[in-house]
């Protein structure tokens, strides 16, 4: 598969002064921007093999010895077909969104391809959820877009699918998946926690028009855990079971009971150190024995394969890739990761002489080989401040300070912007699932612009608070805290650094600040390259005057690790965002 990514310069926005949105177009004799449209370097990934069991039994499910399929008879169901099964062979598949924003797949017996051709609004989630009508054809498909539109893909095949459902407002949740059947109708059900960690359930209604009945609450407490992974049956007894892991890296394996009132056993633990994976992977009953198997990717981007003994736990990994063959994909479908939405995919650097150059993240802590970002020198002297995207394409964007004027993508906001000193674009700041914009003002005001999900305007501003003028950094990329908000880095002129939580309320922006560190003013440069090794949480680098890159993992929500030395000769750069 060859990915390729291209931005184009954003075409002429409505004018936008400090905080009034205007009808008028922008004058013709404006000024320029020093570099309006560049075209960025393709990159490029090739699904790895993957080493797993191909029993090729089928659709039948597991065979009649297994103990699933014991413990279905017994309950007058059968074992459901995986949910991710585009060749129609009885094993799950692997279904995936690249960088350049579109969907792959990669088959369990060899294969796969782009699903669906380009997509204009990249997807922010896949959920895998099996074939919901009982029809026949093939399983449906689930995508979550950045600003919380929730589409159901009919009868997928290894490329394609057809849309039968949209809903809207599914950007409360900040996790979504599927654990398999919870309430034997042999359909798989959707399960969604909210920010504020409540667990909900929406049973399959087996309906394309209304796939899904209303939620039911499942309890709060659920944002304990960093990843949830819907298993499919793993104790024998028929039910969907899932599995958490919290952030000191402990796995918990949840049971399925079938009661209405309870609808999974209290958790218990199944081991420690998963934390080495940045995502698992469920993929079905691939030995038939009964029991669902799971692939864990590690830092390094090699998967791991474990196997289900049956009783709830797993059976020692096995190596199921080459080394490092999967840090080239940024979200799975069914992986167990928090998705990442409205973020960053990579980092701006500008040299001396005024040229660009882009560092695209690779999901394993590092960062890919530089590519030069437009013509030689063409970006001396710019203002510029690399943002979270601010519309729903995937890719991040470029606002310039430039006469008086902001400009995003090369495109014309609006005038009145030199008032401002430092921009920041965090990511959505107000629960709406559109990126926003902050603006300090030398007054040391910050000022929010609230975002429309387009790159060509943005609302009125609303003022978030005083006394930001004693930080001379501050910076965002995606979510710190694992609520699924969008947070704010601050950094004092002391080295004192701050993580400023979002709230998703647009009056109030921000809760209580949290200092996470002193002596950060040792570096030069403090950048938010959003997620860097794929778990879901946002990261830091910093560079020293020496020109030593240094990365800061977000290991506990709201925290960060030990630094991690990543690079060296960044001292070449006068500006990293």
């Amino acid at each position: 598969m060859h990915f390729t990514r291209a931005r184009l310069a954003a075409c002429t926005a409505l004018v936008l002064s400090a905080g009034m949105l205007l009808a008028t177009p922008a004058s013709a004799d404006r000024p320029a921007p020093p570099h309006a449209a560049v075209e960025t370097p393709a990159t490029d990934f090739t699904a790895p093999p993957l080493t797993r069991p191909v029993p090729g039994t089928g659709r039948a499910g597991a065979p009649a010895g297994s103990a699933g399929a014991a413990a279905a008879a017994a309950n007058g169901s059968r074992v459901p077909d995986p949910l991710s099964d585009f060749d129609d062979d009885g094993v799950s598949d692997l279904i995936y969104r690249g960088w350049d924003g579109n969907v792959y797949t990669s088959l369990a017996a060899e294969g796969g391809g782009a699903f669906n051709g380009v997509h204009s609004e990249p997807p922010k989630d896949i959920i895998p959820i099996g074939n919901q009508d009982a029809v026949g054809g093939g399983p449906e498909v689930l995508m979550l877009s950045p600003q919380g539109t929730l589409t159901m893909y009919a009868d997928a095949t290894p490329t394609s699918a057809a849309l039968a459902w949209q809903g809207q407002g599914w950007e409360i949740y900040n996790k979504l998946f599927s654990p398999g059947d919870v309430n034997d109708d042999n359909l798989a059900d959707l399960l969604a926690r909210d920010t504020a960690g409540n667990l909900y359930l929406y049973y399959a209604t087996g309906k394309r028009s209304a796939p899904f009945s209303a939620r039911v609450n499942l309890g709060p407490g659920w944002n304990t855990y960093d990843q949830l992974i819907g298993f499919g049956d793993n104790n024998g007894d028929g039910w969907a079971d899932l599995y958490a892991r919290d952030t000191l890296g402990t796995l918990y394996f949840y049971a399925g009971t079938g009661d209405k009132n309870r609808r999974f056993a209290p958790r218990f633990a199944i081991g420690s150190g998963w934390n080495t994976y940045n995502t698992i992977v469920p993929v079905g009953d691939d030995n038939d024995d009964g029991s669902g198997e799971i692939l864990a990717r590690d830092a390094k981007g090699t998967f791991w394969y474990y196997t289900g003994r049956g009783d709830g736990t797993l059976a020692p990994r096995t190596q199921a890739s080459t080394a490092g063959g999967w840090e080239g994909v940024p979200q799975f479908g069914g992986a167990s990761n928090s998705p990442v939405s409205a973020t960053k995919e990579g980092v701006l650097a500008r040299d001396s002489a005024g040229t660009m150059f882009w560092y695209r993240s690779r999901t394993d802590g590092l960062l890919s080989k530089r590519s030069q970002y437009g013509p030689a020198g063409g970006w001396r002297g710019a203002d510029y401040t690399h943002l979270a995207s601010l519309a729903p394409d995937n890719w991040s964007d470029i606002a310039q300070l430039f006469d008086n004027g902001l400009y995003v993508d090369g495109g014309y906001i609006g005038s009145g912007w030199g008032v401002y000193n430092a921009l920041a674009g965090p990511g959505d700041l107000t629960g709406d699932g559109k990126a926003d914009l902050l603006a300090r003002d030398r007054s040391g005001d910050l000022y929010l612009y609230r975002g429309t999900g387009r790159s060509t305007a943005l609302g009125s501003r609303v003022k978030v608070g005083g006394g930001w003028g004693s930080f001379n950094k501050i910076i965002g990329a995606g979510d710190y805290t694992l609520d699924g908000r969008a947070d704010v880095v601050a950094r004092t002129s002391g080295g004192d650094l701050y993580v400023y939580p979002g709230t998703g309320n647009a009056a109030t922006p921000f809760g209580t600040r949290v200092k996470v560190g002193s002596g950060w003013n040792t570096y030069t440069k403090l950048v938010a390259p959003g997620d860097l090794n794929g778990d879901g949480k946002g990261d830091l680098l910093g560079v020293t005057s020496a020109g030593d890159l240094y990365s800061y993992l977000n290991t506990t929500p709201g925290r960060f690790g030990n630094r991690s030395k990543v690079g060296t000769g960044f001292q070449i750069y006068n500006a990293m965002s």
